[in-house]
């Protein structure tokens, strides 16, 4: 019984950090498609920080939606392997942006196709930023449900 809640609740601290990773990949995206319009920190309307409060999240909708076959093979790979590294994070989250990549690249007619190199980087450094941020909130924990424990427990006489 023990350990049937560690695993939900291994299972609900995955799920966050997944929350989490999609909300900054978004956050990032968001910053980087801003920056690319013009706008700095002190040229920001008060129009354009209130917009980014509802296009963040609507657009973590689609980061989440887009990236999540590829990022549960990668977060089950990490599970299994009880990676805890930051690098292997941000590795995976390049990974899992080049995998949605690949797939729209096959759909032509898609409209989430990207096809300039400035958006295939921004696609690649959101996926990095994600991964990253899955790291804080999920990763360094990785495989803590997996290890078995070699205290010894009570002597029976």
């Amino acid at each position: 019984m023990n350990r049937l809640v560690a695993y939900i609740v291994r299972f609900a601290i995955i799920l966050f950090g997944y929350a989490v990773a999609s909300l900054a990949a978004s956050a990032f995206l968001n910053i980087l498609f801003l920056a690319s319009l013009g706008y700095g920190p002190a040229q920001a309307h008060p129009a354009a920080t209130a917009s980014l409060y509802f296009s963040i999240p609507f657009v973590a909708l689609f980061v989440a939606y887009f990236g999540f076959m590829p990022a549960a093979i990668v977060i089950l790979i990490a599970e299994i392997l009880g990676r805890r590294d930051w690098l292997f994070y941000a590795l995976a989250g390049a990974v899992v942006a080049g995998a949605f990549l690949g797939l729209v690249d096959n759909v032509r007619d898609s409209a989430f196709a990207v096809t300039e190199a400035s958006a295939i980087m921004a696609v690649l450094g959101g996926g990095m930023v994600g991964g990253i941020f899955y790291w804080l909130a999920a990763g360094r924990w990785a495989g803590s449900w997996w290890k078995v424990s070699t205290s010894p427990g009570p002597s029976e006489s």
